[in-house]
């Protein structure tokens, strides 16, 4: 399952491939698969729905991350781990909101630069707005693209 759209003017791609003992989930905007991030939470952790229907649902607590190749580019990691745990979680939430997928995730990244390089973190709050984190001021645009693949995801899962 995939869908491309272009997000600020950048053609942004997200694939979704379901295997027996994880799914891969690609998102890229330079064509290729970027650094590869595995997300895993324990089978008793909680999953809470969205709130709301444009809301995200909440990132587990107790997510683990894994690096499996490559590395976020400089300034990045945060954001990065930010995609990759939201990721996990919408689809954690939406294709076994009853606890049976917990299977990992593993998401692929290739990102054009974000604005906020400075290691910042786009912060989701319940009620699905964000708001900055860490060292830097998260742009319009950087906002943009991550609602933006975040719906992509949420619309390859159907």
């Amino acid at each position: 399952m995939q869908t491309a759209r272009n997000i600020n003017g950048i053609r942004t791609e997200v694939l979704v491939q379901s295997y027996g003992d994880r799914i891969l989930v690609l998102v890229t905007q330079l064509g290729k698969a970027g650094c590869l991030i595995q997300a895993s939470i324990p089978a008793a952790t909680p999953l809470l729905p969205p709130l709301a229907a444009p809301a995200l649902p909440s990132i587990p607590p107790a997510i683990t991350l894994t690096p499996l190749l490559g590395q976020p580019p400089s300034g990045m990691q945060t954001v990065y781990n930010l995609y990759v745990s939201q990721i996990a979680a919408i689809l954690w939430t939406y294709e076994g909101g009853d606890g049976a997928s917990r299977r990992p995730v593993v998401v692929g990244l290739a990102l054009k630069k974000l604005k906020a390089a400075a290691d910042s973190a786009l912060v989701t709050d319940a009620g699905g707005d964000e708001e900055t984190g860490g060292a830097g001021e998260a742009s319009e645009e950087d906002r943009e693209l991550f609602k933006g693949v975040m719906e992509m995801v949420k619309e390859v899962l159907g």
